[in-house]
């Protein structure tokens, strides 16, 4: 170590220093068994605990509803803290009842604390206000009986059929811990008396019977589903367990499901249904929170009919962030910092010294602020307390503050600060301690490093890339601390963004999509290179420069029987990171090709606004090329018929039938189409006059006359029809280019 001195002094130094920080709480008063709600028999003995730690020695008294306890209550306070009443009694006159609220108070020589409230009720149970009435049902229906019973605790609830506890692992029988009864499929051996039993702590009850007759076979005509009873809004505590109900008959019998109103997944970790579509839910969190949908739906069949309650969970008040004890010289400022959480929200109170703090301005320090302060978080759900001391430091003869204070960067996670020794009182210091805070943060956010009193430079460590930071210095006697120093601010280097996670999907048997992580988890980057190549080749292909909003980006035109590596990495004005690499196979995907769409191969941040004038302009000439080739075939067809007529008028007699068969050869055109080799019976076929049918059909008659040593001169009268057949395999078409086809571009027309 480069601080001098022997390690057991220099150990000593700073060990002192973080004790007048407030970092050592192995002194500080705190609770280590706080008193817990709960429920007392009268005449019965109550015990309620309470200990405390910290430096002796402690005393614990206790209060009921805020105040000492009256010395008419019989409670006798224990050495160990905890309070003892032998004989509990219950009165509706506030001053003879131990009914109330109880918290402890615990005390030494730096001040006092308060323990969270325990609420202490008398056992007690009503009559019952919901209970069973008679019911005449069908057989095969469905049947519900329900009791409720106020009482602390919470009463058990029974039910017995005929004198005698129903047995509860019949499959059609359902006991919702709410106190209701469910019987499905009646028979007629369901039929009889029934009445449910509560029991706790203040005793048992019986509710009122009712009875149950079961006549005549179920109907087996269609009943549309029916929710007889569905959920109610339910407000319970988290760790609680709660049970939405729903009860549903129509026949066929209908199949009950449960959903959430916000379409998020109930789960399957502490869901329980019970009985045929009853929803339980065990340990119940905050996340539980929502509308529950209970629908009952005809098998095979979308009708259905549907209910609903909200599950409301609350959770006691807990601290996300405590009040941390500190030491503060006279006239300086101090901050407590109390962050709570729980549903509803909680609300926070001050003590000092079991005190309650109303809001003030802010004040200097002086002697009297020396004390504990409490942070009291409660909600309806429940409360918690914790406790932060301050000390106030002496001033009188402390150093001067540390002079020369600088900051050099030396890395980008590290800066380098230096001071020089204050100009007075130097003799008594023991340490120095660097205050560290970002600029951006609050004052309360700032940090501590201790280091001896022989150091005079500190390379704080473990700082964020490109941010700037605030320092200060202060020196340390065993009395108290200088006054700060003059501030000094540095920011560290910058570096290249960090490693980019890459995955590579597969769109089709010649296209992938490379997608990566959103880049506010890289830190500073400008924008991502993204890098492709089959791997058997040395060069990449790119680098494509996406921005950094960009995650995702498609590569098409891929060679589907080779494999490929993909790289990404994100740069900034430091320069590139470091590089992520994935390899993909599209061999799996070729398979899929001819059923997979084409790829779109430009990203949607890349994909260019296309031009609606543009797009107009390619359906115009789509529509134009259409009309064209309809009238074309029109005319010719329209020619050739009155071509054909006049022909046969000018025909004196018909010719003689010509022996053999006839062929068209494969290149004859007629109106434009081309036709393979037709073979033409001779029987369907007279002679026509030669010159007519070159008049007619002049490329034809020529193609004939060349061919007149192969075949016979075919003569056809024209008021006969032509019939042929062409087999299927003889015509191919191309799919480039299919016959009678007429092919129309659409041009998206970029705007510029």
């Amino acid at each position: 170590m480069a601080w001098g001195g022997s390690s057991g002094c220099t150990s000593f130094a700073l060990g002192l220093i973080l004790f007048l920080l407030g970092s050592c709480l192995s002194d500080e008063l705190t609770f280590t068994v706080e008193p817990n709600d709960t429920v007392a028999v009268p005449g019965q003995p109550l015990t309620l605990l309470c200990s405390a730690d910290g430096v002796q020695p402690i005393t614990i008294t206790w209060r009921k509803n805020g105040t000492p306890l009256n010395p008419e209550i019989q409670a006798l306070p224990q050495p160990n803290g905890t309070l003892y009443i032998p004989n509990f009694r219950s009165s509706q006159d506030e001053r003879s009842s131990d009914q109330g609220e109880y918290d402890c108070v615990a005390q030494n020589r730096f001040g006092s604390v308060v323990s969270r409230k325990a609420k202490v009720q008398t056992a007690a149970m009503s009559h019952f206000h919901v209970f069973p009435r008679d019911a005449t049902l069908e057989e095969g229906g469905v049947a519900r009986f329900q009791c409720q019973i106020h009482g602390l605790p919470e009463p058990d609830i029974v039910w017995e059929r005929n004198g005698e506890i129903i047995d509860t692992q019949n499959p059609r029988y359902t006991l919702l811990p709410t106190g209701v009864l469910q019987i499905t499929a009646l028979r007629t051996e369901d039929a009889g008396i029934y009445q449910c039993v509560a029991r706790n702590a203040a005793g048992v009850k019986h509710s009122p019977s009712a009875t149950l007759m079961v006549t005549g076979s179920h109907s087996t005509g269609y009943k549309d589903p029916m929710i007889l009873v569905g959920p109610e809004n339910l407000t319970k505590t988290v760790h609680q367990t709660a049970v939405l109900e729903c009860m549903a008959t129509g026949n066929p019998r209908p199949i009950v499901s449960w959903s959430r109103l916000d379409g998020r997944p109930i789960g399957v970790e502490g869901i329980q249904v019970l009985g045929t579509g009853n929803l339980m839910i065990s340990d119940l969190t905050v996340h539980h929170s929502g509308v529950y949908v209970c629908a009952a739906n005809k098998p095979g069949t979308r009708v259905r009919r549907t209910a609903q309650g909200r599950l409301v969970v609350q959770a006691p008040a807990e601290f996300v962030q405590h009040p941390q004890s500190i030491s503060r010289p006279v006239g300086t400022t101090a901050i407590f910092t109390c962050l709570a959480q729980g549903e509803p929200p909680p609300q926070i109170t001050w003590l000092k010294n079991g005190l309650r703090m109303e809001p003030s301005g802010t004040s200097r320090i002086s002697q009297e602020d020396e004390a504990i302060y409490q942070c009291i978080a409660q909600n309806s759900a429940g409360s918690t307390q914790a406790s932060a001391r301050l000390s106030v430091l002496w001033s009188e003869g402390l150093p001067g503050p540390p002079q020369d204070i600088a900051a050099t960067t030396a890395s980008s996670t590290s800066i380098q600060v230096s001071w020089s020794e204050p100009l007075e009182n130097t003799r008594e210091i023991i340490g120095y301690v660097v205050h560290i805070r970002k600029t951006a943060d609050p004052l309360q956010m700032e940090y501590q490093e201790a280091v001896s009193k022989d150091t005079f430079q500190q390379l704080i460590t473990d700082l964020e890339p490109s941010t700037t930071y605030s320092f200060y210095i202060k020196a340390y006697t065993s009395r108290g601390a200088s006054k700060p120093s003059g501030s000094v601010q540095q920011s560290t280097l910058g570096e290249v963004p960090a490693v980019p996670s890459l995955y590579i999907k597969v769109l089709n048997s010649t296209a992938i999509q490379a997608a990566w992580e959103p880049s506010i988890k890289l830190g500073q980057n400008e924008g991502f290179k993204l890098y492709y190549r089959k791997v058997q080749t040395p060069n990449y292909t790119g680098p494509m420069l996406l921005p950094s909003n960009v995650t995702a980006y498609n590569i098409c035109s891929l060679d589907p029987l080779v494999v490929y590596e993909v790289k990404l990495l994100a740069f900034n004005q430091h320069g590139d990171g470091n590089s992520t690499i994935r390899f993909v196979s599209l061999k799996e995907a070729s398979a899929r090709t001819a059923l997979n769409p084409s790829c779109n191969c430009v990203s949607d941040e890349q994909r260019p606004k296309s031009s609606t004038t543009g797009i107009i302009i390619g359906i115009h000439i789509g529509v134009t090329c259409i009309i064209f080739c309809v009238l074309f075939l029109m005319f010719g067809y329209r020619g050739r018929l009155m071509k054909c007529k006049s022909v046969q008028n000018q025909q004196s007699a018909p010719q003689a039938t010509s022996s053999g068969s006839g062929r068209i050869t494969d290149g004859a055109a007629l109106n434009g189409t081309v036709l393979r080799e037709i073979e033409i019976p001779e029987s369907k076929v007279k002679a026509s006059d030669l010159s007519e049918m070159e008049r007619l059909f002049p490329q034809t008659s020529s193609q004939q006359e060349d061919s007149s040593s192969h075949h016979h001169v075919i003569s056809m009268s024209l008021d006969e029809t032509l019939i042929s057949s062409i087999a299927p395999d003889e015509v191919h078409f191309s799919e480039e280019d299919p016959p009678g086809s007429c092919t129309i571009n659409f041009t998206h027309v970029t705007k510029h």
